[in-house]
C-alpha cells in the first residue's frame, strides 16, 4: 500500500506541475500585454492618430486570444485541489480558499465587465470610457494575480493561522497577516514585473519579425519603442524584487537558498556559484564533492542573504542534521519532536472519542509543546527535507543568466530606434524574435525554483506533499494526466495557430 500511495503522489505532483506550467505560458503574457495595450490606447487618445488605434486593436486581439485560453487552464488547475489534493484542501481550506475566492470576484466581476467594453465598445461608448475600461482590464488582471500569489506565498511561508487539533485543520487567525506577509508581497512584485518583461519581449519580438519581413514597419517600430522602454524598466524592477525575494528566502526558506547555490556545508563569506557543473550523485551528509567544476564569487551569497559579505549562511547539511555551534536545529532533531506531536495528536483524538478528558488534556498539552514540528513527523528520513538540488540550481542560474540578457536587448532596441536604423539591424531583430522563447524559458525556470525548491513541503514546514494528496488509485491520476497533457497541448497549438494567423494579417488589416 505504501508504494501505491507513493506512486499516486508522484503522479499527482506531475499532473499539477504539468497544469501549472501550461497555465503559466498564458498568464504572464496576459498580465503584461494588458498594460501595453493600455499604453498604446492612451497614446492614441492623446495624439488622435488612427495608426495608434490600429496598433492598439492588433495587440488587443492577441491579448484576447491568450486571455481566453489562459482562463481554461486556470480553472482546471484549481479543480485539482479537490480531486488530487483533498487532504490539503481539508487541512488548509479555511486559509487557502479565502484569497482564491477574492481572486474569483476580481476575475469575474471586474475583469469580465470591462473586458467586454474593451473589445466590443469601440463605437458604443466614449473614447474616454473605452480607455478607462482598457486600464481597468489591466488593473483587474493584475489584482487577480495578487490573490493567487498571496495563496502561493502562504504556502511558502505560513502565517496568520493556528492548528485546530479537534478538526485536524489549520484555521485563519489574521487575514492581513496572510495577505501582507513579506513573502506574498515580494512574490507578487517579482512575478508581475517578470510578466511585464515577458510581454515586452513578446511585443518587441513580433514587431522585429515585421521588420525582418519588411511589413508594417512604421507600426512595428512604434510598438518596439514603447515595449522596449516598458521592458527595460520592468527588467530593473525584476532585479530589485528578485534581490528582495532572495533575502526573504534566506530567512524564511533557508533550505531553498542552500539548494539554489548547491551549498551543502554552511560557511562565512559564502560564495555564489557563477558557473558550475553540479554533482547529481551528491547526498546530504556524504563526502562527495558538490560540484565537478565551479567558478565562485566569494562572499556574494552572504551579502545576498544577510546584507553582510562576512556573515554565515547555513548549508543543506546544517539544515538536515543540525549545527549545534550555530544553534541550528536540523530536520533530524525536528523529526523526533514531530513524531511526538503526531503520536500525541492521535492520542488526544482517541481520548476525546472515548470521553477520557484527563487523558485528552495530557495529550493536548504534550502536543502543544511539539506542534511546531508536526510536519516533520511525517518525513521518513532527515535527507527527505532537502529538495532536488540539481534541478533547483540549474533552473535558478538559467533564470539569472537570461534575466541579465533581456535588459541589454531592450537597450539596443531603444538605441537603434532613436538612431533611426532599427529596421537595418537584422542580427538584433533575430535576437529579439528568439528572445520571446527565451523569456518563456526564464519564466518556467523561475517557477521551478519556487516550487521544487520548497519540496517536500506542500505547506512549508507544516504539511508534506505525501500527506496532502488524495488516497485514490494511481491509474485514475495517470489517466487524467495524459488527458490533460493532450488537452493542454491542443490548446497551446490552437493558440499558436490563431496567433500566427492574426500576425500574418498584421495591424494594418
Amino acid at each position: 500500500m505504501g508504494d501505491q500511495i507513493l506512486t499516486t503522489v508522484d503522479w499527482a505532483r506531475a499532473q499539477f506541475a504539468l497544469t501549472a506550467m501550461y497555465h503559466w505560458i498564458f498568464v504572464p503574457l496576459t498580465l503584461g500585454l494588458s498594460f501595453l495595450v493600455a499604453f498604446f490606447e492612451s497614446i492614441y487618445i492623446k495624439t488622435g492618430n488612427e495608426e495608434w488605434k490600429k496598433l492598439t486593436k492588433f495587440w488587443m486581439t492577441l491579448f484576447g486570444i491568450n486571455f481566453a485560453i489562459g482562463v481554461a487552464t486556470g480553472i482546471i488547475l484549481e479543480f485539482q485541489f479537490g480531486t488530487n489534493w483533498s487532504n490539503y484542501s481539508w487541512m488548509v481550506g479555511d486559509i487557502f480558499g479565502a484569497p482564491l475566492a477574492i481572486e474569483g470576484i476580481f476575475a469575474f466581476f471586474l475583469e469580465a465587465t470591462f473586458f467586454a467594453v474593451m473589445f466590443f465598445g469601440w463605437h458604443k461608448v466614449s473614447k474616454g470610457f473605452h480607455l478607462f475600461s482598457t486600464w481597468m482590464v489591466a488593473v483587474g488582471s493584475n489584482l487577480s494575480a495578487v490573490w493567487i500569489l498571496v495563496a502561493n506565498g502562504w504556502m511558502q511561508f505560513p502565517t496568520g493561522m493556528a492548528f485546530n487539533p479537534d478538526r485536524a485543520r489549520f484555521e485563519m487567525q489574521n487575514f492581513w497577516d496572510v495577505a501582507l506577509s513579506p513573502v506574498a508581497v515580494h512574490k507578487f512584485t517579482h512575478t508581475t514585473s517578470s510578466a511585464f518583461l515577458l510581454a515586452s519581449l513578446f511585443v518587441v519580438g513580433i514587431s522585429s519579425l515585421f521588420l525582418l519581413q519588411k511589413r508594417h514597419q512604421k507600426m512595428a517600430k512604434r510598438s518596439m519603442v514603447v515595449a522596449a522602454v516598458f521592458g527595460f524598466i520592468a527588467s530593473i524592477f525584476v532585479a530589485f524584487t528578485g534581490d528582495e525575494a532572495a533575502f526573504n528566502v534566506a530567512h524564511k526558506q533557508p533550505m531553498k537558498l542552500a539548494a539554489i547555490e548547491g551549498l551543502y556545508v554552511g560557511q562565512e563569506k559564502a560564495p555564489i556559484i557563477a558557473v558550475g557543473i553540479i554533482n547529481s550523485s551528491k547526498k546530504p551528509g556524504d563526502d562527495l564533492p558538490a560540484f565537478y567544476q565551479e567558478v565562485k564569487i566569494p562572499g556574494l551569497l552572504s551579502l545576498l542573504a544577510n546584507r553582510d559579505a562576512n556573515s554565515f549562511v547555513p548549508g543543506i547539511n546544517d539544515l538536515v542534521f543540525g549545527n549545534a555551534q550555530r544553534n541550528i536545529i536540523g530536520a533530524e532533531q525536528r523529526m523526533v519532536t514531530g513524531k511526538i506531536a503526531v503520536a500525541e495528536l492521535a492520542r488526544y483524538k482517541y481520548a476525546k472519542e472515548k470521553g477520557d478528558e484527563a487523558a485528552a488534556a495530557t495529550a493536548l498539552t504534550l502536543f502543544n509543546l511539539h506542534k511546531a514540528d508536526l510536519g516533520y513527523g511525517y518525513l521518513n528520513s532527515p535527507a527527505q527535507a532537502a529538495p532536488p538540488v540539481a534541478t533547483v540550481f540549474y533552473s535558478f542560474h538559467v533564470m539569472v543568466v537570461l534575466g541579465t540578457l533581456f535588459p541589454l536587448i531592450f537597450l539596443l532596441v531603444i538605441y537603434f530606434a532613436f538612431k533611426g536604423t532599427l529596421e537595418n539591424q537584422r542580427l538584433l531583430n533575430l535576437a529579439c524574435f528568439v528572445s520571446i522563447f527565451l523569456g518563456y524559458v526564464a519564466q518556467q525556470a523561475g517557477w521551478v525554483v519556487a516550487e521544487v525548491g520548497r519540496q517536500p513541503w506542500a505547506i512549508q514546514g507544516l504539511l508534506p506533499v505525501g500527506v496532502a494528496s488524495t488516497n485514490i488509485a494511481t491509474s485514475n491520476v495517470q489517466a487524467t494526466f495524459f488527458i490533460f497533457l493532450t488537452l493542454f497541448t491542443a490548446l497551446l497549438l490552437a493558440e499558436i495557430r490563431i496567433m500566427v494567423k492574426q500576425i500574418k494579417i498584421g495591424p494594418e488589416a
